[in-house]
């Protein structure tokens, strides 16, 4: 073999290394993980193994408890001190 021959045989080898390894490096580079684009936010490619995370649905009123309260409240209030309506502010002053 001629030493020309040698050279073209590691350059070529080399060029196959070179082109191995930013093929690997590319495809590890462009999957795998959650990026966010323009304010999306779009999933890694792992995400059909994802565990299921669910929320059930909650009330549509996110203050029921504190809307029962105050009604429960204003009722006690009103049988404890009742006006019927004869209030100098129209039942405004007495919480009614």
């Amino acid at each position: 073999m001629t030493a020309s021959r040698m050279t073209r045989r590691f350059a070529r080898r080399g060029l196959c290394r070179a082109l191995l390894a930013a093929t690997a490096l590319g495809g590890v580079s462009l999957t795998g993980c959650q990026v966010d684009v323009g304010g999306q936010t779009l999933p890694s490619a792992y995400y059909l193994q994802d565990d299921i995370q669910y929320f059930p649905a909650g009330p549509e009123f996110k203050l029921s408890k504190e809307a029962a309260a105050q009604k429960a409240y204003k009722k006690e209030m009103g049988d404890a001190g009742s006006c019927n309506g004869k209030c100098a502010g129209g039942c405004q002053g007495c919480g009614r």
